[in-house]
């Protein structure tokens, strides 16, 4: 082994370290990516994906070639290292690599626009915030066109930042906005362990209950209430996984207003005010050279 001296550069990922605290981005992957496809000189756009977008697997022509798309979206999940702003966009395009069609390739480049506007954005983990754990989770009921199966989405903020995030369909149908929620609430539970593992193996002890905030009531009171209702037996047994949770005092369920559910950048695409509002709750900035924060 050897001695490198401080992280600066690692497979594309970039460390600053400055007195605000430490920045990570790949501001450099990202404009080799957009140089590799022909889109260094695209024209920006502020998001990744129109509000309330809808995507079909069977609409609009076949591509003569769909090694392109494959290996567009292959490199953008790549860049959601450390872009959750992205996360839901690319993580909805990559459904259709079996077989895409021209507007989920149109779709893409939209991504690659906004990847060009906010080309030097990155997480800034501050060094005066209060290190605890805090998690949001959502879900999007029967988003998908397709098959109507709902969207996951969770993120977890280490004091400033976020530090785990997810964006994926649930595996099968939910029957009402609140098993969908609970699934998410579940999802997010699970990660909730393993990040507490994280932190104690790294000598942070994790000696309160983690903050889990959602949007819907119904879903907070099944996750706190033992008694199991007749109306959810039919929810799999083991998304009461977060029941134990609950009751073991591990993490505490939380009502949040759906405007402040920050969890909803993982699950739909919205309006340019309020991504970008979430965009600066998870601690995400434009680069800072010069000392200077800016708003991604």
């Amino acid at each position: 082994m050897k001695e490198l001296g401080q992280l600066k550069h690692f497979l594309g990922l970039e460390v600053d370290r400055t007195q605000e605290g430490i920045f990570l981005c790949q501001q450099k992957y990202a404009k080799d990516l957009l140089k590799k496809f022909g889109m260094l000189e695209c024209k920006p756009i502020s998001t990744p994906m129109e509000q309330n977008a809808k995507m079909c697997a069977h609409d609009g022509k076949d591509l003569n070639d769909a090694t392109m798309y494959r290996q567009l979206v292959g490199s953008l999940l790549y860049l959601t290292l450390t872009r959750p702003d992205i996360s839901y966009a690319v993580g909805v395009m990559s459904r259709y690599m079996q077989n895409p069609k021209k507007p989920h390739l149109d779709a893409v480049r939209r991504i690659l626009r906004y990847v060009k506007d906010t080309m030097d954005c990155g997480l800034l983990y501050k060094k005066d915030e209060d290190c605890k754990l805090a998690g949001y989770c959502d879900a999007d009921y029967a988003g998908d066109d397709d098959t109507r199966r709902s969207t996951t989405g969770y993120v977890f903020m280490l004091g400033s930042g976020a530090i785990s995030w997810y964006s994926k369909r649930q595996p099968t149908v939910s029957l009402s906005t609140t098993e969908a929620e609970y699934r998410a609430a579940a999802v997010a539970a699970q990660e909730s362990t393993w990040l507490i593992q994280l932190m104690n193996d790294l000598h942070q002890l994790v000696d309160y209950a983690i903050p889990l905030y959602c949007d819907n009531q119904s879903a907070v009171h099944l996750a706190e209430n033992p008694v199991f209702h007749a109306r959810t037996k039919h929810v799999e047994v083991h998304y009461h996984f977060i029941r134990e949770k609950v009751l073991e005092e591990e993490i505490e369920m939380r009502q949040i207003k759906s405007e402040d559910q920050v969890a909803d950048l993982f699950t739909k695409g919205l309006s340019g005010s309020k991504f970008e509002s979430f965009c600066h709750q998870l601690g995400m900035i434009k680069s800072l050279e010069a000392d200077v924060e800016g708003e991604c």
